[in-house]
């Protein structure tokens, strides 16, 4: 069972359903046909019921579907909406979280205290302590807490968490994987930060643990690492928690490692210490003998199998982007989307052979859109160092023809422009317009080891700047067909303050630049955003106590040099990178008399989400394309 996105225009947002496939393919069938949000499958106990999370009510509440016919029941009433559904192996109780105030004792106090506050006419927040606001969303004072349930019974759920000022799973971008119940289903394994006043900027995230009753405080089961752990999962025999850790306290682009603790005795040891990747997901084999995972690898998200004694691993499937994996008996079932294709899913035997697909649902789709074809190439960038990067041909190639190109640059800065298909930031799209893309994964990238990842720190437009100079040559030299007096740069997040960057630092190189989200000041960048661990560890330390750290690579000491036209783009909601950042960048665009244009989302984060407001971004990315290097 999985959940299918597609996207309503009309509605102007993703409309999301339950699907129902056979591993061999053979069946797929649509499951439910609300117009309301169905997500969060799981399966029962027994496999006769799918319980799942759905809208329809007119609040996020659990919901079954039995699978020998009939309709969906609701099965929470809560009054909150809940979120991150987990159901407990032995099939009795189930988990979810509610966002609650942590100094209540009930939801329905927070219920009352909530329409309290909507009674009254003044609008002040008052805060005592960092986050005001993370991601896209200021604070109210609410938490996300664990809750527990029985299945077929009317008792209320139970808050194991209360009293405590924390989330689980962790905001903004936990989900379910941080929640696990016990071997026998008496208690709960989660995630969470509970740090205080030190919150924003800390990555201490620990795992804790208690009964499914609430009675005790939760236990800090993780105490001695002070960096992330995380995605705590049981052995099959319930002797073994494995569990996903990283070494660095304040990193949050550390490589985690597989721990494996004994439940009973509490020692532990590490899986995966040698291996120079960062596994993303924990799933074991039926007998105990095997974890499965998924890590960048060279541009791509391979599958691999490690032995749980002797630590060896072996790669499953190299190529594409894959994840989501699950036993299958003898087999793995996975999703992979690559450069041509969004997700389907497949199944694999464990030795990597006999691959099969157990759905085509884009086929259609993917045969009617004009696509280009891909290929990865390496070449020597900053020391001589092996570095990998990308190229898509443009949609409908001739070999005989000269294309423009657009040179995009991904953020993070620690990620990754790998074998992979989205909905923001595809390729494909600048292939449709007649572009050749190309998309070098410089030093700082996610997925060729963690040192090639750490030179990054503290060097933001040094190798980087190296790298990406030093690919677009080679992408030139190497592509006869790519018209090299004709070459865009754009790049969000990381990649914005690249495009600033190279404004200042490489002026002369491109006909015109796209910068999304990114920033202008890295020192006052510091105290506008929220999760300062990020700014401190990458440029050692904060603005006060190592000033030069902001300002040797800060993007606004090089604005006399700008001189190429910008498109500048930037979110009303994304206290990440503060709209002020590219107002910024856009008024000195503006007082420098360079041809630049300001494209601004008030209801978009750091991310473009609405269907409406992504199809404005890119008609007006690609047209700012096609006005200065179509020419």
């Amino acid at each position: 069972v999985f959940t299918l996105r597609s996207t309503d225009l009309d509605a102007d947002k993703g409309r999301t359903d339950l699907w129902l496939a056979t591993t061999d393919g053979a069946e797929l069938r649509r499951l439910t046909t609300h117009p309301a949000a169905d997500v969060n499958p799981r399966w029962s106990a027994d496999g006769a019921d799918i319980y799942f999370l759905s809208s329809r009510s007119g609040a996020m509440q659990v919901w079954r579907l039995p699978l020998s016919g009939g309709e969906a029941r609701q099965v929470t009433d809560e009054p909150l909406d809940v979120g991150n559904l987990v159901v407990a192996p032995s099939g009795k109780h189930i988990a979810y979280t509610m966002d609650v105030f942590p100094d209540l004792k009930s939801v329905q106090e927070t219920v009352d205290r909530l329409s309290e506050i909507e009674k009254q006419k003044s609008t002040g927040h008052i805060y005592d302590k960092l986050f005001i606001r993370h991601w896209d969303t200021w604070k109210d004072g609410r938490r996300s807490h664990i809750f527990v349930r029985k299945l077929n019974d009317d008792e209320p759920a139970v808050d194991i968490m209360r009293g405590m000022d924390a989330d689980a799973p962790s905001k903004p971008f936990g989900g379910p994987e941080e929640i696990a119940f016990t071997p026998q289903g008496y208690g709960i394994v989660f995630t969470c930060r509970d740090e205080g006043r030190e919150e924003a900027w800390s990555t201490n995230f620990d795992l804790f643990t208690t009964s499914i009753d609430g009675a005790s405080r939760p236990k800090r089961l993780t105490k001695r690492n002070k960096a992330w752990d995380t995605t705590p999962v049981f052995s099959p025999d319930g002797e073994t928690l494995a569990y996903l850790a990283m070494s660095r306290p304040g990193f949050e682009a550390d490589r985690f490692r597989i721990v494996l603790r004994n439940w009973r005795t509490g020692t532990e040891r590490v899986l995966t210490e040698e291996w120079d990747r960062s596994p993303s997901e924990i799933v074991w084999a039926d007998d105990g003998a095997t974890i499965f995972t998924s890590a960048g690898n060279l541009g791509q998200v391979s599958i691999f199998a490690i032995d749980v004694e002797t630590g060896r691993v072996k790669t499953v499937v190299e190529q594409g982007s894959n994840h989501g994996v699950s036993v299958m008996g003898k087999r793995l079932l996975f999703a992979r989307d690559t450069l041509k294709s969004p997700v389907e899913l497949f199944t694999v035997a464990r030795d990597g052979s006999d691959e099969r697909a157990v759905t085509q649902i884009n086929r259609d789709k993917v045969a009617a859109a004009r696509m280009g074809d891909y290929e990865q190439f390496t070449f020597k960038g900053w020391n001589g160092e092996q570095v990998h990067a990308y190229v898509v041909k443009p949609a409908d190639f001739v070999a005989s023809r000269k294309y423009p190109v657009a040179f995009l640059i991904h953020g993070g800065p620690q990620g990754s422009f790998g074998n992979h298909f989205h909905y923001r930031w595809n390729p494909q799209a600048y292939a449709g317009a007649g572009y050749a893309a190309v998309m070098v994964d410089f030093h700082g990238s996610t997925g060729y080891g963690q040192a090639f990842t750490d030179s990054i720190t503290k060097d933001w437009g040094g190798k980087p700047l190296e790298d990406l100079k030093k690919g677009l040559d080679a992408a030139l030299g190497k592509y006869e067909w790519m018209d090299g007096s004709r070459v865009s740069a754009l790049g969000a997040s990381y990649g914005g303050y690249m495009i600033n960057w190279i404004a200042g630092n490489w002026p002369d190189r491109f006909r015109c630049l796209v910068n999304h989200d990114g920033n202008l000041c890295e020192r006052l960048a510091y105290f506008d955003t929220e999760e300062l661990w990020f700014p401190e560890w990458e440029h050692g330390g904060t603005p006060w106590d190592n000033p030069e750290g902001y300002e040797t690579h800060n993007p606004l000491n090089y604005v006399k040099n700008w001189k190429t036209p910008m498109l500048v783009v930037h979110g009303g909601l994304d206290y990440r990178v503060v709209d002020t950042q590219g107002m910024s960048t856009f008024t000195a665009l503006q007082r420098r008399g360079i041809p630049s244009r300001f494209l601004y989302f008030p209801d978009e984060n750091h991310w473009v989400l609405k269907p409406s407001n992504s199809i404005l971004w890119h008609d007006t990315v690609i047209s700012w394309l096609d006005e200065w290097t179509k020419k």
